[in-house]
């Protein structure tokens, strides 16, 4: 009404849930990505006992919008759900790997805006279908050019010429590049990389021995794009590997004077995730129990040359918005899209302690299903959170071009409902 107070609501998650990742031409690779995010999704209405009618929204991170994943893969994977009517719209989010949180925050804005009670945020990505950088290549031999202006380049020019020490195209941004450059800004040696790699595979192998993934997953039956596909269910994470230390330190750097090493980057991954946002209404008028609440959500712009180093401000400026210290921070997942990034985050915010980051390892082990990720790694950390009984997790992703999200939760104490 006119002249009457606003006050917003507070944004819930209800539910997370994940495929678990398949390798390139794996065990996924076969799944139309509307279909594969479909199938998440009504795993997530499943486990929730929620009728798909009462959806207001679906958001949907997706990077390389082309092709399969054209066409708004947010309503196209409506449009395959076999749990969501045609009423419910769909979009999609493009803010590059952190486009998966960027939909959850959307989704987060929604609800706590009240323009919409129930919201799934969710992301998909298939990797072997769609490789990274496919919209922009394709986009370039179609004649459509290339994404970067003239004005980017008259800014960032001169820092571009960085990347000539490891042999990049000074003419163009590079995650590879920005990767180098971080873990020079920060002293990162290749030995430091390489114990963090294997870190990650060590804990990810425990985590899916100890069936700690097993709450979050949506079994999804097995559809291979080349070979037979065997009658069965993709539960594990594909990505994992049997290996050691040594074997990974013998790992030469994929660029000239760099440290970065195949071991110490991301996995090619195919996968979706999904989450179910609610406010107090939407709670009430379903009848559902929340496992988090969202204490803060932060968004910011940093160096696009170096890049990779946007979870550093972004978890700051999430800490800042919340009133919390680093300290007060039970769990961290930060996106290991190379091993510089949760390193520097560790540096800055833990003095630089991984006890408490990605605990059940990471992209290095786990896979990084691009658009995915953002919802796949909230989906690891209110789980974790859950399990420990701890308060506060903190979620943090790199992104293309210089950005980063971060959130902040509180798990909800089932008792106090």
């Amino acid at each position: 009404m006119a002249g009457q107070e606003f006050k917003p609501f507070n944004a819930y998650i209800v539910e997370a849930v994940r495929s678990a990742g398949g390798k390139r031409n794996g065990r996924l690779s076969g799944w139309h990505p509307a279909d594969l995010c479909a199938a998440v999704v009504d795993g997530l209405v499943d486990k929730v006992g929620l009728d798909g009618k009462n959806v207001d929204d679906l958001i949907v991170g997706c990077v390389s919008q082309i092709g399969a994943q054209a066409g708004n893969v947010g309503r196209t994977a409506v449009l395959s759900s076999k749990r969501l009517p045609e009423s419910v719209p769909g979009t999609s989010v493009d803010r590059q790997c952190g486009s998966g949180q960027q939909a959850l925050h959307f989704a987060c804005q929604a609800v706590m805006s009240g323009t919409q009670d129930c919201v799934i945020a969710a992301g998909v990505e298939n990797m072997s279908q769609v490789p990274i950088g496919a919209n922009i290549i394709d986009g370039f031999k179609a004649g459509h050019g290339l994404p970067n202006g003239e004005g980017v380049l008259e800014t960032y020019g001169e820092s571009m010429k960085q990347l000539e020490e490891f042999g990049f195209d000074t003419r163009n941004f590079s995650q590879f590049g920005g990767a180098e450059l971080l873990a020079k800004k920060y002293s990162m040696t290749k030995e430091e990389l390489d114990k963090f790699a294997d870190l990650s595979q060590r804990r990810g192998i425990e985590a899916t021995k100890s069936g700690r993934f097993q709450e979050e997953i949506v079994p999804l039956k097995v559809k291979m794009a080349k070979g037979e596909s065997p009658d069965e269910m993709h539960v594990k994470d594909e990505g994992l590997r049997q290996t050691t230390y040594e074997n990974i330190a013998k790992l030469k750097p994929m660029f000239k004077n760099g440290v970065v090493t195949p071991a110490s980057a991301s996995q090619i991954c195919d996968g979706a995730a999904a989450i179910l946002v609610c406010n107090e209404q939407g709670l009430r008028k379903l009848g559902l129990r929340p496992k988090a609440k969202i204490i803060s959500l932060a968004v910011v712009g940093a160096d696009p040359v170096v890049m990779l180093e946007g979870p550093v401000p972004a978890t700051a400026e999430a800490l800042r918005r919340s009133g919390l210290r680093p300290e007060d921070i039970d769990l961290l997942e930060v996106n290991e899209a190379f091993a510089p990034v949760p390193l520097a985050v560790a540096k800055n915010f833990t003095g630089g302690s991984l006890d408490k980051i990605n605990v059940n390892g990471g992209a290095m082990a786990l896979g990084h299903p691009l658009g995915g990720t953002g919802c796949k790694l909230m989906a690891t950390l209110v789980h974790e959170l859950d399990k420990r009984q701890g308060r506060y997790g903190l979620l943090a992703i790199c992104e293309g071009g210089g950005t980063a999200n971060a959130t902040i939760i509180e798990r909800v104490p089932q008792s106090k409902l």
